[in-house]
């Protein structure tokens, strides 16, 4: 296994580093199925014969484990390099999926818990921050754009997955004719995953064998850190992940990246339903289609994919405080409007739904060059995985805040836009918090600062163990 290690992966002189983000899409296209879990999930629900939310714990276990291992595999992932990462994340994703094809195809909703939901979410959350030092070290003069390119996939994997998982669902079904409404037997979807396991494993792999990094004394041409230091909160200092933790600043941020989180899940997990809700009449039909509604998902899906790269690289001009204040003071004004107005005009809806998850694609690509800027390069990789617990916590409060309001409202398909207000106006105030702990953020003190010698002591270490 000599070829995962991390000098393996050291780039040589000329290198085009331009090479660097595609590899690291690769990996990002592929976990971002997990947007798409909709497509197949009244299938599951009619294999199983069990409730939505049953299924839906699949979903959630999977945010969870992405946050978790992210969290503790962090280090292991920087001191690994990002080849032996990425080598590892695809190994637990395509499992993932074997493991839960052999739960469809024997009855046993706990495998598919276990294959995907746990073992998956490993997967996930390996891959999410496999590439994300190295992009930063490679794009020390641009890390919004860097990072931008590559968490994009994430949020557009969908949209590959999607289409895709639909076409090998209607060829793996005999029984579909066409028919609106139809739903996948259960033997269709398992065949779907193992199918998926294969696809994802090698275009994983070829993202992980392409990788590379920079060589300890490279830098981009032209390149001068001094100019970077102009900015307030940029250092050129370094902070461990295991001080990063103790800092206010990281906290800060957590909170930030949690409430914006929580109020984009807020859209995206009745993001169906929802705009149907909102335009429903007095009769208690609807003026928005189910097929309008799916479109519209779609629409969400673009606008997450198309946050992520925009945002993440306009912060590199306004810089990354600015981009939080940004994603969560306008936010909370355009969750009012919606809450208050979206319901009298289907194109004001439209418009403001997808500005607000543009921002939650936003805060997602920022975040880890808001770490650089506020902890050096040193353990970003680490200190951004310890920092998406926030994104499995809000994986779970999300849903919860929505779903207990408008099960206190009503039933499903009876429901108005006055129904959503309740829950809506939660996230403003959450938006408002988030937006306090992001305007109390300021440079990390210096006694959390590594020793110049300590770093490439470590550097050279981890060279060594991997």
């Amino acid at each position: 296994m000599s070829w995962l290690d991390r000098s393996r992966t050291i780039a040589p002189p000329g290198f085009n580093r331009w090479l660097i983000p595609p590899a690291a899409l690769a990996v990002h296209l592929c976990i971002g199925q997990a947007y798409a879990t909709s497509v197949y999930k009244n299938a599951l629900v009619a294999h199983f014969d069990v409730s939505l939310t049953e299924i839906g714990i699949i979903f959630s276990i999977a945010m969870v484990m992405l946050g978790l291992s992210a969290a503790v595999m962090g280090t292991w992932v920087d001191r690994n390099g990002p080849r032996m990462a990425m080598f590892t994340s695809a190994l637990f994703w395509s499992s993932g999926f074997l493991v839960g094809s052999l739960g469809i195809f024997t009855g046993q909703l706990w495998l598919v818990y276990l294959g995907y939901g746990v073992i998956g979410g490993i997967g996930l959350g390996i891959g999410y921050i496999s590439p994300v030092s190295t992009l930063i070290k490679w794009f020390p003069d641009r890390p919004g754009l860097a990072t931008g390119m590559a968490i994009m996939g994430f949020g557009g994997g969908a949209l590959i997955a999607s289409p895709v998982s639909t076409a090998l669902l209607q060829f793996y079904d005999p029984s579909f004719d066409g028919t609106p409404g139809w739903v996948a037997s259960g033997d269709a979807v398992g065949k779907l995953f193992l199918t998926l396991a294969v696809v994802y494993l090698a275009y994983m792999l070829f993202g992980a064998f392409t990788i590379k990094i920079p060589a300890a004394d490279w830098k981009p041409d032209g390149f001068d850190a001094a100019k970077v230091k102009t900015k307030s909160l940029v250092t050129t200092a370094n902070v461990s992940a295991k001080n990063a933790i103790k800092t206010r600043q990281f906290w800060l941020v957590w909170i930030a990246l949690f409430c914006n989180v929580t109020a984009g899940i807020g859209i995206l997990e009745q993001a169906s339903p929802m705009i149907q809700d909102f335009f429903r009449q007095p009769d208690g039909v609807s003026l928005v289609t189910a097929g309008v509604a799916a479109g519209f998902v779609g629409l969400l899906s673009i606008a997450n994919m198309g946050g992520r790269f925009v945002w993440s690289t306009t912060s590199d001009y306004l810089g990354r405080k600015n981009n939080y204040m940004l994603y969560l003071g306008v936010g909370a004004v355009l969750y009012v409007v919606l809450a208050l107005f979206g319901y009298t005009s289907t194109g004001l809806y439209v418009l403001l739904a997808a500005v607000i998850i543009s921002f939650y694609g936003g805060g997602f690509s920022t975040v880890p060059a808001y770490l650089r800027d506020l902890f050096g390069t040193f353990q970003v990789g680490a200190i951004h995985g310890r920092l998406l617990t926030a994104w499995s916590a809000a994986g779970i409060a999300g849903p919860l805040i929505v779903n207990a309001f408008l099960d206190a409202q009503g039933k499903p398909g009876e429901l108005t836009a006055q129904a959503y207000q309740p829950a809506l106006l939660t996230m403003v105030g959450l938006l408002v918090i988030g937006f306090i702990a992001n305007l109390m953020v300021k440079p990390v003190d210096s006694k959390f600062h590594e020793a110049p010698a300590r770093e490439a002591g470590e550097s050279a270490m981890a060279g060594k163990e991997a």
